[in-house]
């Protein structure tokens, strides 16, 4: 769906041409700087003998004792037996929220990966933990089968992506985690413990979603169904439309999801259905890096004056049908991020999701500073203990900003309304909520607690952001 920087431009200069450009406020915003006073792009400087970590979007960093990489489940079960201090895992480092920092040892399954076997009776495969997603998806599109779902970034860890809940869309479609069927967890004494629904429910329920906090998985395996092709179609659309319609289109169609943009009107409402035949194919494009760059440079040049940045954006941007394509679910799933951001995510309940979607548009569109697309998406329920998804459908809103631009609005404009309509936190995104809030949100965590104390007594897998979730004490 591409607005260029051409097409801002001509739009424009034909709109401000006919208006009446207030010169004092026009020239006060284009000397404005958007970029925030601690944003930095560079790795934490460590201290010596120490290592230098940070997460994708650079919001979380940390310079930890030791940074591991163990080539075997036996040489992690070893380290994690021998280890004195603090243990947390990482994964790609998308996650956003504080799940990883440690300035103990921080480790990395990433040499614990790809198929290790296929059983094609039962259609399950067993991976190490720290297969990425699109490896999985490629080496399952091999032998002809396909996860149901999967979300718009693949570049995460299985172990990543299943402990954080993560999840794509469709509501009839699970997150996930759903699709586990067994799993090795190496304990906090070294123990490798085989998990499934028949040997320890209540261990299975909770370690789909685990945070990695009670201890490190080393091995999924996980239900797979044959492999099948999916037709995309996009449309740009007036926003009201799309709302008016969101919830028919998400029973309707078998994903469903819809991108709006901040202060012009517009939403992208993406649809993907079953496709028997010949495939078109996804031919490369940079559509939506473009889009981005153009959206930014229409909040820079008019973001002051929101009816003329409404109006140049609804003459910049396509109307109506702008893609219609087919091809394997992996390629229409799964996208490229080459433009980092930081992000909050909420799964509100179904029923309230369209009021949040609402009140969160009309508070971004009075934000001039906002250009980034906001996601809208839905997902069936699932039985995992901390599963935002635990006990029911769920509509999920994620906003985002710009790497290198504030963020803080976030907490303080945006999340006191997802928090008043029932909504949980993505683990892996920003978010402030602490045990007192989550108690109150999920019925089982209080089992998840008691669970995770019993594996870890001495919380040799807690860093102060788990400390804050379960309510324990931090002393590094």
């Amino acid at each position: 769906m591409g607005v260029s920087r051409r097409n801002v431009i001509l739009a424009g200069a034909g709109l401000t041409a006919a208006a009446a450009i207030p010169a004092v406020q026009h020239v006060a915003w284009g000397s404005k700087s958007f970029v925030r006073d601690d944003y930095t792009p560079d790795f934490p400087d460590a201290p010596a003998g120490e290592e230098s970590w940070m997460n994708w979007s650079g919001a979380q960093s940390a310079t930890p004792k030791q940074f591991q990489s163990p080539a075997s489940e036996a040489e992690l079960s070893e380290l994690v037996r021998t280890s004195a201090g603090r243990i947390r895992p990482r994964g790609s480092g998308h996650s956003f929220s504080g799940l990883v920092t440690s300035e103990g040892m921080i480790l990395d399954v990433g040499q614990l990966s790809g198929l290790k076997s296929y059983d094609d009776t039962t259609g399950r495969a067993t991976f190490g933990a720290g297969t990425v997603l699109f490896q999985a998806a490629s080496q399952l599109n091999d032998v002809g089968r396909a996860f149901p779902n999967l979300p718009d970034i693949v570049d995460q860890t299985l172990a990543g992506s299943f402990s954080t809940a993560t999840h794509g869309t469709g509501q009839s479609l699970t997150a996930l985690h759903d699709y586990i069927h067994a799993f090795k967890l190496v304990t906090a004494d070294g123990s490798v413990r085989e998990v499934t629904r028949e040997s320890d429910p209540d261990l299975f329920a909770a370690g789909k979603v685990s945070l990695g906090a009670l201890g490190v998985v080393s091995e999924y395996t996980v239900q797979t169904i044959p492999a099948f092709n999916l037709k995309r179609i996009v449309t740009a659309e007036p926003i009201e439309t799309v709302l008016d319609e969101a919830l028919a289109r998400a029973d309707s169609h078998r994903n469903f999801e819809f991108y709006y943009l901040p202060g012009t009107g517009i939403a992208a409402s993406i649809i993907h259905d079953l496709h028997e035949g010949e495939i078109s194919g996804l031919q490369p494009s940079n559509d939506d890096d473009e889009m981005l760059e153009g959206l930014k440079q229409l909040r820079d040049q008019f973001g002051w004056w929101p009816w003329l940045r409404k109006r140049i954006a609804q003459s910049a941007l396509p109307s109506g049908e702008v893609e219609n394509v087919s091809d394997a679910s992996l390629q229409l799933l799964a996208t490229t991020r080459p433009i980092k951001f930081n992000e909050m995510e909420y799964h509100i309940p179904r029923e309230n999701g369209l009021e949040v979607v609402r009140q969160v548009i009309a508070k971004m569109d009075r934000r001039k500073d906002a250009f980034f697309p906001m996601e809208v998406r839905f997902t069936a329920p699932d039985d995992a203990w901390l599963s935002p998804f635990n006990g029911g459908p769920r509509m999920s809103i994620a906003i985002h900003a710009a790497v290198d631009e504030p963020y803080d609005y976030f907490f303080s404009e945006f999340e006191p309304i997802f928090r008043e309509h029932g909504g949980r936190p993505h683990w892996g995104k920003h978010h402030s909520q602490t045990r007192e809030d989550l108690e109150a949100l999920y019925p089982d965590f209080a089992n998840f607690s008691e669970l995770r104390r019993s594996l870890d007594p001495t919380g040799k897998f807690l860093n102060p952001h788990l400390a804050d979730l379960f309510g324990e004490t931090f002393r590094a």
